[in-house]
């Protein structure tokens, strides 16, 4: 396996965040996992692991992407809550919108600080980011998915939410801290369990992230940096941008997309992509 502390160059260090951008982009908000994806193409690539980070500030461009494509529902529900406050209007569905936002965030913010508080140090290297793990992890989270295409009644749409449906998705988010999980696979399969239609499972997913995926980049950017001194800046913005350009694409087309059909596609791929690592593992992890 390549050293992950390999120092490259600057047109090294631009050409590989700009494949990291990419990889950022699509993932992110298919339910196949960035991190996973983010920890594996660059190893399987011989850039070694960049580093939680350097990921993590890279998700940036998929925020930036998103607000923006969902800059009128953000809008609403904001407007919901303040609306709320002044008139007590609680029941009102842009003001469930923004309290389901908000419950749905609370639970992987506590647990991200806690970790990060507690679990700071050995993270980078835990048991949990190696490629088994990840591996194994993506086969049993495609499995679940499938459960909850099978058996889920996809009854409700986005006006219906509460707050109980933000906090039953948010927890499911929290499993997103284990590389492999995918953020947007846990919510959309606990949505799906939850009975919601699949666009609109899709829609609350990304929205939801926002938070969370936003404060992680902006505590982990100063450290992105740092992590890439040799090469200065330029690489780091490469990749966001890269990141925002194919998050925007990956959002328009994975809601078009589950208008039309089920998650089956993710199901096979996630079961294709852990059964492929644990083979590339058997042969090249020894070395």
């Amino acid at each position: 396996m390549a050293d992950p502390s390999v120092s490259l160059g600057l047109w090294e260090a631009c050409w590989r965040d700009l494949v990291l951008g990419i990889v950022q982009g699509l993932t992110e908000f298919l339910p196949i996992s960035s991190t996973a994806h983010l920890k594996v193409v660059p190893v399987l690539l011989g850039w070694g692991d960049p580093g939680v980070s350097v990921t993590a500030a890279i998700q940036l461009g998929s925020i930036v992407a998103v607000i923006a494509y969902f800059r009128l529902d953000l809008a609403q529900a904001l407007g919901g809550i303040i609306k709320a406050f002044r008139h007590g209007q609680w029941r009102e569905p842009k003001a469930r919108f923004g309290i389901a936002m908000t419950l749905g965030t609370l639970p992987i913010l506590a647990v991200g600080l806690a970790m990060k508080l507690i679990w700071n140090e050995g993270y980078e290297t835990s048991p949990l980011r190696s490629v088994p793990s990840i591996a194994v992890v993506s086969i049993v989270m495609a499995l679940l998915l499938a459960v909850a295409e099978r058996v889920g009644p996809r009854r409700k749409h986005l006006p219906d939410v509460s707050g109980r449906d933000g906090l039953v998705v948010g927890l499911a988010q929290v499993l997103a801290l284990i590389p492999g999980v995918s953020r947007s696979g846990s919510t959309l399969t606990a949505s799906l369990l939850d009975g919601w239609k699949r666009a609109d499972a899709a829609r609350f997913s990304f929205l939801l992230g926002i938070p969370a995926i936003t404060i992680a980049g902006i505590v982990e950017f100063k450290n992105a940096l740092a992590a890439t001194v040799d090469a200065g800046p330029l690489p780091l913005l490469v990749g966001i941008l890269a990141a925002t350009v194919v998050s925007w694409l990956a959002i328009d087309w994975l809601l078009e997309f589950l208008q039309r059909h089920s998650t089956w596609l993710f199901v096979v791929y996630r079961l294709l992509f852990g059964v492929g690592l644990l083979a590339w593992w058997s042969i090249h992890g020894a070395h």
